[in-house]
């Protein structure tokens, strides 16, 4: 079929994108510096069927209506236009371009030297323009029909103060799940089976955060070692879900992706997306051109302002979005949106937040964008939260984000590690991240709820990895050990890697279930990575994001120890459901409670008195009580009366010796009882007044008034 066999219409502007009416299709894709822009439909058999030349024109907007065109139709761009890095500009029309606006993808693309703008006889030279066409090896987009039957769906809209968050891959999850049918396994259909949701809500997780499912492609040098980029950090297209989990292509992966999130709100959960607008797949000068570098490349990346060739990279991923400009800030703002309210996600946790925040001046801090979404009356519904970091100079913004955000929170991550592998004096550092990180999140005026509170996390050791390992082993992936953190706050306890000796065992045990019961107690929102409540391990492999393997996928055959820390798991965040004192949204001020003759929060010495200043500092501290008044809530029932929850004491040992700890007097009569013990599985009624604290161990104890 060629040109004049297609029926061509002026169409329209907005919305950009393939937009299906009911009758035909609107074309529309934005360039300011193209010369010349084609559509180009392809068939079932993959091969190119019409080129339709783009003759509208509308501030930049090239636009055409098809009224023959339907649901299904693939279909990519050729964007004409000067090829001259040295301006800036990359434009070829041989190469076949990814819609920005593209609902879904054929496929995530077939990579070879046909995707690389410049001549692949010379890969190091990027001046010289291929030859080579790209249309048999890149991905299409493709046309959808967007009626879904949503019938009462609803966000759960899940309080801050009640969110717990399980971060999890979506094929990773359930790729080895026994119980999930084996067409669905590591599929959006398979983590919305009942197996898998029964899994969630047993745990106490309230809200799924999945990382990316934007549509992505593999890196080269991936490509080149036989491997993939498994997390998916490479984006190409950011409305598209990725093919990758769908049990079907053509379009099929959006009303599977609609399902899955369906399925979740029935039974309660959230869905938030992990998104990646600070870089897209095309990487530095050296990387393929496969969409926004060939629609129109000095608008749509920073560019060195003295040397346009090249890129400005603050992701360390070769290149960087360029937000502050208006059409690069509508593309993400559009495709927030649209996962909001046509996909009906919950939330974004994003990328190197920071890069969205850099103004005009790279170096330049610019607030506009957060405030944006603050602002925005579809987006300041749904939950927002930052990874407070970037690779660029001042990159990290750990605490500094506006109202209305929250904080992947580092600190917590790293104080607690450090204080439960047994390092010294780090008792005030732990005090705080117990207590929500007010020294982080206060100055900015917003409270408890902004910190995401994590201990391990996608990027890093897992937690059984974190206790079994004190070096990274990464050599899967093909880079000799050198990819990876290598400041990991992580302890093996005496032997590095696997092991049967009993005593390693048990100290590894003992600080899992310590590092657990830290995060289920303490003040903020608890972010719970899947698996680690399974004893999954990557074999200390601590940057797994090329392995889409065994290495990375959830066991779920589970032996003795595993199903207990699995149970445990599982109380101890019941045990936070249960208690609005461990689930404040203000931050405690320490003062007395009203008619009480008590504080909110008493921090204590093995001795049974507050810390005084001097005990803040000691270098040798390793033990800390916490005491939590019952009526230190804020929280009300649905008269607005204030809740009162139960009177609690945190102790904590982070050292090797045992010691004792004088319990304090309530002014009235009762028991300590025991709730969760990390050194032993039984629990008791303390009837003395000194508890044993043994090293290496949590306790905590409800108290109860006599009669």
């Amino acid at each position: 079929m060629s040109a004049g066999d297609v029926r061509v219409w002026p169409g329209a502007p907005r919305p950009l994108g393939a937009t299906w009416d009911g009758e035909g299709v609107n074309f529309a894709i934005f360039s300011a510096h193209a010369t010349a822009i084609e559509l180009c439909l392809f068939g079932d058999d993959g091969r190119e069927s019409a080129r339709v030349p783009l003759v509208e024109r509308d501030q930049g907007v090239w636009h055409a209506y098809l009224p023959d065109v339907r649901p299904g139709q693939r279909y990519g761009y050729r964007v004409h236009g000067p090829y001259d890095p040295e301006r800036g500009h990359r434009f070829n029309p041989r190469k076949l371009l990814v819609d920005p606006y593209a609902r879904a993808l054929s496929d995530g693309g077939r990579f070879g030297p046909s995707l690389f703008g410049f001549a692949p006889a010379e890969p190091e030279d990027d001046l010289v323009a291929s030859e080579l066409d790209s249309a048999d090896a890149a991905p299409k987009g493709v046309v959808i029909e967007s009626a879904f039957t949503w019938g009462d769906d609803r966000p759960p809209r899940i309080p801050w103060s009640r969110t717990v968050i399980y971060e999890c891959h979506v094929k990773g999850l359930t790729a080895r799940h026994p119980d999930v049918p084996a067409h669905l396994r590591g599929t959006y259909l398979g983590l919305a089976t009942d197996p898998v949701i029964q899994h969630l809500l047993g745990l106490g997780v309230t809200t799924i955060e999945l990382l990316p499912i934007h549509q992505a492609m593999v890196d080269r040098y991936l490509f080149a070692r036989g491997l993939t980029n498994y997390w998916g950090y490479n984006t190409i297209a950011f409305f598209a879900p990725d093919v990758r989990f769908a049990t079907a292509g053509g379009g099929a992966q959006v009303a599977e992706f609609k399902t899955m999130v369906k399925r979740l709100h029935r039974a309660g959960l959230e869905v938030i997306l992990d998104v990646v607008y600070n870089h897209t797949a095309e990487g530095d000068q050296r990387g393929p051109t496969l969409s926004l570098r060939g629609i129109d490349n000095a608008v749509y990346y920073r560019l060195d302002p003295s040397r346009p060739r090249y890129y400005a990279d603050v992701t360390g991923c070769g290149n960087t979005l360029n937000l502050p400009h208006p059409r690069v800030t509508q593309l993400v703002l559009d495709s927030l949106r649209y996962w909001v309210e046509e996909m009906h996600v919950d939330g974004f946790r994003f990328d190197l937040a920071p890069v969205l925040g850099r103004g005009a001046a790279i170096d330049r801090r610019s607030d506009a964008f957060f405030e944006t979404l603050r602002q925005d009356p579809v987006l300041s519904r749904v939950k927002l939260i930052a990874e407070p970091w970037d690779l660029g100079a001042g990159g990290d913004w750990g605490g500094a984000f506006p109202a209305g955000w929250s904080e992947w929170n580092g600190r917590f991550r790293d104080g607690v590690r450090r204080f439960w592998r047994g390092d010294s004096g780090r008792v005030a550092d732990f005090a705080s991240r117990l207590s929500g990180s007010s020294d982080l999140f206060a100055p900015s005026g917003r409270n408890a709820d902004a910190s995401i509170n994590f201990v391990t996390c996608h990027d890093g050791f897992t937690m059984r990895d974190l206790v079994s390992y004190e070096h990274k082993h990464n050599e899967a992936n093909g880079e000799d050990n050198r990819d990876g953190s290598n400041e990991n706050w992580s302890r093996n306890w005496g032997v590095e890697g696997p092991t049967a000796a009993v005593e390693v065992l048990r100290l590894r045990g003992n600080t899992e279930r310590n590092l657990l019961a830290t995060l289920a107690f303490s003040q903020g929102v608890p972010m719970l990575l899947a698996g680690d409540e399974m004893h999954h391990s990557q074999r200390g492999n601590n940057n797994a994001y090329c392995q889409d393997s065994e290495l990375s996928w959830i066991d779920w055959n589970l032996d003795q120890a595993a199903r207990d820390l699995l149970a445990f798991t599982r109380r101890v965040f019941a045990i936070r459901a249960a208690n609005p004192v461990l689930r404040r949204r203000s931050f405690f001020h320490g003062g007395e409670i009203s008619g009480t003759g008590l504080k909110d929060v008493a921090w204590l010495r093995p001795d049974g008195r507050e810390l005084e200043e001097a005990d803040w500092h000691e270098r040798a501290g390793h033990v800390l009580g916490m005491l939590i008044h019952g009526r230190a809530t804020d929280e009300k029932d649905d008269r607005g009366r204030p809740v009162v929850g139960q009177t609690l004491l945190l102790l904590a040992n982070g050292g090797n010796r045992p010691r004792a700890f004088t319990l304090p007097r309530l002014g009235r009569p009762g028991d300590w009882h025991e709730l969760v013990h990390t050194a032993r599985n039984t629990t008791k009624t303390i009837k003395a007044d000194v508890v044993n604290l043994v090293g290496h161990s949590l306790v905590l104890l409800r108290y109860e008034d006599r009669g």
